[in-house]
């Protein structure tokens, strides 16, 4: 495929604008269409490429879980709860409806 061919016209961007419901001026139309035109060759570009031998990967850098380790510990005694509580009823926490 080469440059000159068109991927995408600015019936194409004026039409998925209008589903996006997005009101474009002229100007903008003509540059979206040139931009979208750029990275679709680009994206052909990219299909062309032999990716057989290579891992699929969900991250270019090698992460590892930073959570801590859970770790048993005694809780805080009801007495305790309901002295810190701003309103209690009945042994329990009372809190705002939420709907």
């Amino acid at each position: 495929m080469t440059r000159a061919t068109k991927i995408i016209t600015q019936d194409d961007v004026k039409y998925i604008a209008s589903l996006s419901r997005v009101h474009l001026q002229k100007e903008e139309t003509q540059h979206l269409t040139k931009d979208l035109e750029g990275i679709l060759h680009y994206v052909h570009k990219l299909e062309r490429l032999d990716v057989r031998e290579i891992d699929p990967t969900s991250h270019v850098l090698p992460l590892k879980n930073v959570y801590r380790c859970d770790e048993v510990r005694s809780s805080l005694k009801q007495a305790e709860v309901m002295q810190l509580a701003i309103q209690q009823q009945n042994g329990f926490l009372k809190v705002p409806k939420v709907i």
